[in-house]
């Protein structure tokens, strides 16, 4: 139903939301002193070419970041995104697309850390090159994600997030976020987690973000983004969510004022539209 090798997908519209949402919550932390860590249990190859390989077939990213390049009347926050995106397009021409491992690198400090699993053997050595100069502030496990998390809570620091964003290609994935969530939480209760989901026609997906609710945390927030109808065949993503446990305060506001946004450029149907729900602690 997916493809495992996020190449295939890199840039599209779950991207945009996910990683828009990602540098919301690193900014956010950046703002105390006290360093904090960002666990990315799916890391994938950390950065895709878009105009030669994997990228090429499906052609995503014309449908997510392709529409909001050449725009200047983006809010703020969709324009910090894109601006990150041009730190692998110096030409201004856009031929490449950055993971979710350098949005975190990017919007971190000297004294923040970075660890990142991925699983695939291929992805897991080119993301190893990616980030072959980081020094001690990035490591690089090739293992399971959801294995290696339950190791680092509590960080040292008592600051963390948590991004996990599987392919959803194994249906035991939805079992398997679910739960490791809920150990997350009782092992570091006051951590922010970020999941992201896809937005398919199958009961799985569409039943997780119910049961997300009723996990022990403070505060969660709920957004999604549909860009279409599903398809009458059920094959495919329609759109994709975020979920996210003690989300900062400050994260509804600016989703507010960009959804509508997103939905207008990425939309491209009468389907179209988003979700923004939330519970305060």
């Amino acid at each position: 139903m997916l493809s495992y090798r996020h190449a295939f997908h890199a840039g599209n519209h779950a991207d945009v939301l996910k990683h828009l949402i990602l540098v919301q919550l690193t900014r956010y932390l950046g703002q105390k002193d006290k360093p904090f860590l960002v666990i990315d249990t799916h890391a994938g190859a950390g950065a895709y070419s878009l105009d030669s390989g994997y990228a090429v077939k499906l052609a995503e990213y014309k449908e997510g970041i392709g529409r909001l390049w050449g725009r200047n009347d983006l809010p703020a926050a969709l324009a910090e995104y894109v601006d990150l995106v041009r730190r692998l397009n110096t030409d201004r021409r856009l031929q490449a697309y950055p993971g979710s491992p350098y949005f975190a690198l990017w919007t971190m400090r000297e004294q923040d850390r970075l660890r990142l699993f991925e699983l695939h053997s291929k992805d897991a050595r080119l993301l190893q090159e990616n980030f072959q100069d980081s020094g001690k502030q990035v490591i690089v496990e090739p293992t399971d994600g959801f294995a290696g998390l339950k190791a680092l809570l509590p960080p040292p620091s008592r600051r963390a997030l948590v991004l996990i964003d599987p392919s959803y290609e194994d249906k035991q994935d939805y079992e398997r976020v679910f739960h490791s969530l809920k150990e997350a939480l009782t092992r570091f209760p006051g951590g922010t987690y970020a999941l992201w989901y896809p937005q398919l026609t199958r009961l799985d997906a569409h039943e997780l973000p119910q049961r997300l609710k009723r996990l022990p945390a403070k505060s969660w927030l709920h957004v999604a983004l549909r860009v279409s109808e599903p398809s009458k065949d059920g094959f495919g993503m329609h759109g994709s969510g975020m979920f996210v446990l003690n989300p900062p305060w400050t994260l509804h506001a600016t989703l507010a004022e960009v959804m509508p946004y997103l939905v207008q450029v990425l939309g491209l149907d009468a389907g179209a539209g988003f979700t923004l729900e939330q519970q305060e602690g």
